[in-house]
Order: C-alpha cells, then structure tokens, then sequence
C-alpha cells in the first residue's frame, strides 16, 4: 500500500532536480545546477566543539563567517578557515551581507534565538539538535519557518538518521512486519547524575566572553567545568552544561533527539493529545536522569491510536521475552504490534513474532527497487537542497513536532501530573502550571524574535 507513495516521491525527485532553474540566495548569488560557482556561503556559529564534525563538508562550500564566544576554538577553525570572517557575538555575525547559509554549532540554550533571527534574514539553517529549548522555542521555530518553506531550506543535526537502518524500520513497521502497530518504546541508558550546578571558580580564561556564552538564559557564576574537554574530545564537552535546566534539558535534548527518531521516522504522528511522567525526585537546576514519559499519538490514515514511550537512566521498558536482553541496547526502540515485536538500535534491527498466527505469512517484504534510496551524506542533502529543492530528510517541521513532545514529557514530569494538549492550539488544557513551564525566561536584551 505504500509502494506508490515511493514511486511518486521518486518522481517528485527527478523532476525537481531536472527542473531547477537559477536560485537567488539572501546574498544575491545565483545558484543552479548551470552555474559556474555553485557554492554556498555559510556563517559557521560555534566554531568549534561539535562543529569539528562538519568541517569536511563546509569545506565543499565557502565559508565566510565563523563565529565562537572562545578565541581558543575561533583559533582551531581559523586554522582550517582562514579566509573567513570572526565574529565573538552571533547576532553581528549574522548582519554579514554575503551570507546564505548558517549552521549553528553552540550550546543547547542559544539554538532557538539564532535559528529565529537567521530566519528573519531568510537565510538557510543547519541548526545542531535540539530544536530549541522548550516546547515554545521548537514550535515557535518550526511555524516561522513553515512560512519561509518555499525559500529556506533547514535540516537538524540528528545525523544518525542517514543510516539505512532508519528507513528499514519505517518500512517494516508501515508494511505490516508486526501486525498492526500498538505501543512504541525508544531509550538510552546514560546515568550523569549531578546535585547541581558547581559553584563559582575563579575567572573566565582570555579570550572568552562568559556573557555571550550565557546568552539568553539566567546567569550563573562562571565555572570551568562547563568547558572542559573543549580540546581532548570536542564533540563530548555538551556533557559538562546539557545536564542542567539552564543550558540543556538531559538527556531528552541530547540522546534523546536521535534515539526518539528512529520512532519518529516511522510513525508518522502529529502532536500527542496527552503526555505524562514519572522519575526521580525533581532537581530545579539538573535535568531528571530517570525519567519515563508516556505520549498518546492520535490515529492517521495507516494506524491507530498509538502511545509512545520515552525511557532513560535507570528506568527501562519490559522486555518482551525472557531471553532478550534490552539492556544490552544502550540507546534503542522497540514497536510493539498485534503480531510481534521489532527491536532495533541505530544500526540493526530484529523481528521477534508472537502468538498462534507467528508465521509471517501476512507479511511480504519490499524488493530492492522499492526500497528508501539511502541519504549519501546527512550534511550534503541540506547543501544540495539548499541549492535546488528546498527538501530535507529532518526539516524544521519533523523535527519541530518530536522536540514539542518530547519537551512536553518535561513538562509532565515538573508539574507530575497528567497533562492534556491541544496541539493545534499550543496550549495545555486546564492547567495553568504546566501552561506557564511551555515557555522559559530570558534575560533582558535577547528576544526570542530578534
């Protein structure tokens, strides 16, 4: 039943790709695929740290901004950038009148500003996960873009997505591998565990501005434990500030954004009509470690009613026989459907059948030709839609509306109670506690809207 809808993709594909003329981008360049010059101009905003990762494929364009709070990590990409522009505070950064592109690489706490005022200059956006820090910020950046579709082109970093595994599962689940879809479990199993944040030490080190490091969010005395491993494992220093409220949401905006994917990526699901949590005792400055939310997913046109589940720390779902090991998956899914299970972690998967009709006789799978085609490279797929059709594997709206749930399992489990949602409006229904933890505070000078 979904082979046509494949077919028909592929088609849309083709013919966009044979069709696509001349692109004018915000710095007035023409892009297309008969242009001498085909390269984007990017503002890199966080230099350094995860940024790393990127810095193969930025090199395919030109990038002519790089940006960072830390002289120190302004250094390392100069070194790989040296033509570029540097900038200390993003918003003049993002006042460059050559740019096209912008692909944000800094902490958790600043990704829902510089997304909305890069918006506001139409510019195209990479923006690392997670969608912003509530569930305002995700969908307040999710409905400004909706509005600039048709000329910006945004992807988030939950890079794991371009692994084939991801569309293997979509296929199984939405063909029937396992019955009719019931229950959806997805976890990780991280436990940093912190009483709080640490107290003030010393100084900012030269050439960090611990002013525009903290950006929007309250202040809090300066430590040097938010920094470390900057330089020993840049990609793994967001475990020193995500833990806490101020500048990250745990493990729900870290492991969570791309371990809720894989079930993302399969359910097709709008906004949860209700969301609720339990875990540990509630800490106001460290997001919780143990946490279990629980989302009920209204019906579309190939499923019913779903609940989906949320798992991390200590906390874990059942397993679904005695001889599978859940625990052995450090960040995992499992579907449950009327006919068995399918367990799956980022790069495998397995069917485990169940009942009286176990015979997979029901079910006939995809050949080859009517496959997902594979994403080559996460980073490249937002390059070239950036330069022709616009489309994205994790735009704005996908991810947008996963981060809107998952943050409303935060908000369950601060007011610890059942909450219901209306997801067309934005609003919790009936509880003024649980409305007012939708949005958070801001110091003074940093506007959401820019």
């Amino acid at each position: 039943m979904h082979i046509s809808s494949i077919h028909r993709r592929r088609f849309l594909q083709q013919s966009a790709t044979a069709g696509a003329g001349l692109l004018i981008m915000p710095s007035g360049s023409l892009f297309g695929s008969n242009t001498p010059n085909n390269k984007l101009n990017i503002a890199l905003i966080g230099a350094y740290g995860r940024a790393k990762a990127h810095y193969s494929a930025l090199k395919t364009q030109n990038v002519v901004a790089i940006c960072d709070v830390w002289d120190l990590c302004l250094d390392k990409a100069a070194e790989e950038f040296p033509q570029a522009k540097r900038y200390k505070d993003w918003r003049k950064a993002l006042d460059q009148k050559d740019i096209d592109a912008v692909m944000i690489c800094t902490p958790d706490h600043t990704h829902g500003h510089i997304v909305s005022w890069s918006l506001n200059r139409d510019y195209h956006i990479y923006c690392e996960k997670p969608l912003g820090l509530s569930v305002h910020e995700a969908r307040y950046c999710r409905e400004k873009w909706l509005k600039k579709k048709n000329k910006v082109a945004t992807q988030v970093g939950t890079q794991r997505h371009a692994l084939d595994n991801f569309a293997r599962v979509r296929e199984l689940i939405q063909d029937g591998a396992i019955g009719e879809l019931r229950d959806v479990h997805a976890w990780g199993d991280r436990e940093l565990r912190l009483p709080g944040h640490p107290a003030g030490e010393g100084s900012p080190p030269e050439g960090l501005d611990y002013d525009l490091w903290i950006g929007p969010s309250a202040y809090k005395p300066f430590s040097p434990s938010y920094f470390r491993e900057i330089l020993t494992v840049p990609g793994m220093n967001c475990l020193n500030w995500n833990p806490f409220w101020a500048f990250g949401s745990g493990q729900v905006g870290d492991m969570g954004a791309h371990t809720m994917d894989l079930v993302w990526n399969a359910i097709d699901a709008e906004f949860p009509t209700s969301a609720e949590a339990e875990g540990e005792p509630f800490n106001p400055e460290v997001a919780p470690v143990d946490l279990h939310a629980t989302f009920m997913i209204p019906k579309n046109d190939w499923r019913g009613e779903i609940r989906v589940n949320w798992w991390q720390g200590a906390m874990k779902p059942n397993r679904p026989a005695n001889f599978i090991d859940l625990s052995a998956i450090d960040h995992g899914a499992m579907f449950v459907g009327s006919q068995g299970y399918l367990i799956c972690d980022f790069t495998r998967r397995m069917i485990m059948p169940y009942g009286k009709e176990a015979d997979l006789t029901y079910f006939s799978p995809r050949t080859k030709e009517d496959l997902h085609p594979p994403i080559q490279s996460f980073q490249g797929e937002w390059i070239e839609a950036c330069k022709g059709d616009l489309k994205t594997s994790c735009d704005f709206d996908y991810n947008g509306r996963m981060m809107e749930m998952m943050y409303l399992g935060l908000v369950a489990y601060q007011v610890g109670e059942k909450i219901t949602y209306d997801g067309k409006s934005g609003r919790v229904v009936g509880n003024a506690a649980a409305q007012a933890l939708l949005e958070r505070e801001y110091r003074d000078g940093w506007p959401l809207e820019g």
